[in-house]
């Protein structure tokens, strides 16, 4: 019995064809299902195919112009945040459903990468895009709009998009968390998150939280934006840093969940109760919020949904199907019990 061969000893088409006996178009023919021959021969190139290990290089075939390009691209700043996972598994699921595969690309919430990782898998030829985000660089845009090919931008809705758009606004989700804090009685808040060299979805909401805030009586003592990930440490001690500089603190907003847990984490180390003594708020609802001991609050987000339409908007427009330029998926804010509530304010 043969032996398929390693990874760097690959077989080639013509390998599999002179196994099958067979011409290496006909090896082709059968690979790609166009059809011209019989079923023993199909049976018979598979059979070899599977024997020996062939992998057809399917973008040489795109390249060669014999097929439609199924992959998609695929942009989010990084693998650590977990909201984004979710919005890829969302992607993913939806595209692998109707044969298109995602080609992923890490952007690290910077301009700069997210155009070199465009760079790149335009050269590919991809059937279609998708960029988290609204914000690109010049020559991102000016690549993208040469390249002809569908595009998505997701995460942040963008009601003029270069194309599609899918997401929430995250202004109007930081100002309805801020109205929330004031009529729960705090008066005097502060801000954790971290800081990009872009604009964002974070600064978007911290905008429309420091709006609802002030303009409800209150005021955003101080916001503290560590160059750092936002994640649970930054969070425990950018809690730290926060209450340590600034007095009267009474409850603290943060980027996202991640960041909240660590800070909840600090406040309980140094014996602080909340809700009584602080108010702790973030964003997004992990999956981890709903089993803990004391409810966050904070603001849900469908991220897998928020995915899933992602993909179908793409998988529309890639099938000439009618497909609304922008999708506004919606949130919901969450009162938890990490603020206090209308009773006991």
């Amino acid at each position: 019995m043969s032996e398929k061969k390693s990874k760097t000893n690959k077989v080639s088409l013509s390998e599999v064809a002179l196994a099958a006996g067979v011409s290496k178009m006909t090896a082709s023919r059968v690979l790609r299902g166009e059809g011209g021959y019989s079923e023993r021969t199909r049976a018979t190139v598979m059979e070899k195919v599977d024997e020996l290990g062939y992998l057809p290089n399917r973008l040489a075939t795109v390249f060669a112009g014999d097929k439609t390009s199924t992959f998609v691209g695929v942009s989010i700043p990084d693998l650590g945040n977990e909201v984004f996972a979710q919005v890829l598994e969302g992607i993913d699921r939806k595209l692998g459903a109707f044969g298109h595969q995602s080609v992923l690309g890490l952007t690290q919430h910077t301009l700069r990468e997210e155009e070199n990782w465009i760079r790149t898998v335009l050269s590919w030829q991809p059937a279609g895009l998708i960029l988290t985000g609204r914000y690109h660089s010049k020559r991102a845009l000016d690549m993208l709009r040469n390249a002809n090919v569908p595009v998505v931008e997701i995460w942040d809705l963008n009601s003029s998009p270069m194309d599609m758009s899918v997401g929430i606004n995250h202004f109007d989700s930081g100002f309805e968390m801020g109205r929330f804090i004031v009529s729960r009685g705090y008066r005097k808040v502060g801000y954790v998150g971290t800081s990009h060299d872009t604009a964002n979805a974070a600064s978007a909401r911290l905008d429309g939280f420091c709006k609802a805030v002030e303009g409800s009586g209150g005021s955003v003592a101080r916001q503290l934006c560590l160059h750092d990930t936002a994640t649970y440490y930054p969070g425990y001690y950018g809690t730290e840093q926060l209450l340590g500089s600034t007095r009267g603190i009474e409850c603290i907003y943060y980027q996202n969940d991640a960041m909240a847990f660590g800070g909840l984490q600090f406040c309980d180390a140094k014996g602080m109760r909340v809700p009584d003594d602080i108010g702790v708020a973030g964003w997004g609802d992990l999956p981890v919020a709903a089993v803990m001991r004391r409810r966050l609050t904070s603001v849900h987000v469908p991220h897998l949904k928020l995915g899933q339409v992602a993909a179908e908007m793409m998988l529309a427009r890639l099938s000439d199907e009618p497909v609304e330029a922008c999708r506004d998926i919606g949130f919901r804010l969450i009162p938890g019990s990490t603020v206090k509530s209308a009773e006991t304010r």
